[in-house]
């Protein structure tokens, strides 16, 4: 039987990252020991510097630390030093990496202040040339990578294998004793495709702290089966994303299914979350859920967070659900603001309760919490400071006197940077 009054085991804690090597894009580290870094990507037309270097600045302040651009035709390649000089007039200094498909080479040599411009490539070695081509023209990126001092992730991605190094495989594989299934096969592909690649940079003269590597599929299991295998035959960082995820919920799950695994086991220095924008929605939406996704796990902290339960029978009134999100919006949006003044305030935690059932306990193991009366319950608001009853809130004006107590807990509690 076992002994009740024994401590219960400590939850378990995320793998100590990864010993990979570590790269620098203009002022953010990746790998090397240094916090996994979120990274988005911008959905306009490159070739438009105004509407680029807007979305650009809205993924930043959101929090994106690295935000990708599609660079395909000439004039997105003219444009990127215009989309630079737009986002440093606005203070933005976030770094942007040009995403090159088919004719990286041709762009990066007619414009050499786009390759000046950009902080990082990426390559898809499926597409970045065919046949005989192919190597000369991986070649001719590596090459202005190192003219300008630019790191290279190289991503590969199994919507758009190299076909020869997939027939070769699937003749290799056809010799053995036993042979591998189709899913295994398609998996050592990539991660060849990744690592050749990368031994190809090298030898052409790329150091290893310039170079990451990513291999995206769409799969939950297969993702994770992967990178098990990457990192286990490499010590290169590393970049994780679920391509293709979807939309909605839907693509949030898979992502963070695949992710929190892989970021457990230590896996990953920077991290995508590929969503489908619904329709009207902000691009910003994926900056969101991978600060998220890295804040409830521990591995990093961005935004207060707030606890809210999810209501039941003994809360009908939607007061709570309201109050929530006030609360969590508020923060939010104030947090670029915070992020400036305070240090700290990004682990302040906030609990709002439906009810007296666990709304004390939990507003009792936040820095601030509200407990709401449920059905039934007289009509007050206990609020509790760091874990003691502070005060009281009645009547129509308990969001803004909540948001008010707030404001003064970080004003109090959070030094104010450079005071």
């Amino acid at each position: 039987m076992n002994d009740i009054s024994s401590p219960s085991p400590r939850p378990a804690e995320p793998a100590l990252r990864r010993a990979s090597v570590g790269v620098r894009i203009g002022k953010v580290q990746v790998g090397g020991g240094a916090p996994v870094v979120v990274q988005s990507m911008t959905n306009t037309d490159t070739e438009d510097p105004a509407g680029t270097a807007r979305q650009i600045a809205e993924l930043a302040r959101a929090g994106s630390e690295l935000v990708r651009i599609t660079v395909n035709t000439p004039a997105a390649a003219a444009a990127v030093p215009r989309i630079r000089e737009r986002l440093d007039m606005m203070g933005v200094e976030v770094p942007i990496i040009g995403d090159f498909h088919y004719n990286g080479h041709q762009l990066l040599e007619a414009e050499p202040a786009c390759a000046e411009a950009l902080a990082k490539y990426r390559i898809n070695p499926g597409n970045v040339g065919f046949g005989k081509k192919k190597d000369s023209q991986f070649a001719a990126i590596i090459e202005k990578a190192l003219e300008y001092g630019k790191p290279v992730r190289i991503g590969a991605n199994w919507g758009s294998l190299d076909q020869s190094m997939v027939a070769a495989l699937m003749d290799e594989n056809a010799r053995r004793a036993e042979p591998w299934d189709a899913s295994h096969v398609a998996r050592e592909a990539l991660i060849r495709s990744a690592l050749d690649s990368a031994a190809r940079a090298e030898a052409l003269g790329l150091p290893r702290e310039r170079i990451i590597l990513s291999c995206k599929v769409s799969g939950v299991q297969e993702l994770i089966a992967v990178y098990r295998d990457l990192g286990e035959r490499c010590d290169y960082a590393l970049h994780l994303g679920l391509t293709e995820a979807g939309m909605g919920s839907k693509g949030i799950v898979a992502s963070s299914a695949a992710l929190a695994v892989l970021l457990q086991e230590g896996l990953g220095d920077t991290i995508r979350i590929s969503l489908t924008p619904e329709p009207g929605q902000p691009r910003t939406g994926e900056v969101v859920v991978a600060q998220e996704l890295l804040q409830t796990m521990g591995l990093r902290a961005f935004t207060p967070m707030v606890t809210a339960c999810p209501g039941c029978g003994r809360t009908t009134s939607t007061f709570f659900q309201e109050l929530a999100k006030t609360v969590q919006e508020h923060v939010r949006a104030k947090m670029p603001e915070w992020r400036v003044k305070y240090d700290g305030v990004e682990n302040m935690t906030l609990a709002v309760m439906g009810c007296v059932v666990n709304g004390p306990g939990e507003s009792k193991h936040a820095n601030i919490g509200i407990s709401l009366p449920g059905n039934g319950e007289a009509p007050s608001a206990p609020v509790f400071i760091d874990g003691e009853k502070a005060m009281t809130l009645r009547g129509d004006n308990i969001a803004s006197e909540f948001v008010g107590i707030v404001e003064g807990y970080i004003d109090a509690h959070y030094a104010s940077r450079g005071a």
